[in-house]
């Protein structure tokens, strides 16, 4: 079954959705050419099946087609960016240290 992502813009969010159900978002602040990911939340009904995971890929695949650079103050956001270092690079060279990065 697919789940796909989408960019709530009124709600400053991307958003999985599993079955057309909800299964949870990554929160953001725009500001400029800088996107601040602030917090992620994954529904507990749907934990469990990388679904935080595949929001991470698609969200910041997103912002990358943008060209926006990424403030990942979300401990999610962050730590997947750390297992996944082909994505560090959206994180401005001077902010990296600043996230563990």
């Amino acid at each position: 079954m697919e789940q796909p992502v989408s960019d709530n813009t009124e709600k400053s969010r991307f958003e999985i959705h599993d079955g057309g159900e909800l299964a949870g978002f990554a929160e953001y602040h725009l500001s400029g050419r800088e996107i601040a990911f602030i917090h992620t939340e994954i529904d507990p009904a749907f934990e469990g099946r990388g679904l935080g995971s595949r929001l991470a890929r698609a969200a910041l695949d997103a912002v990358r087609e943008q060209g926006l650079a990424v403030l990942p103050y979300c401990p999610f956001i962050r730590g997947w960016i750390s297992k996944h270092p082909e994505y560090a690079d959206l994180v401005p060279a001077s902010h990296r240290a600043r996230f563990g990065l």
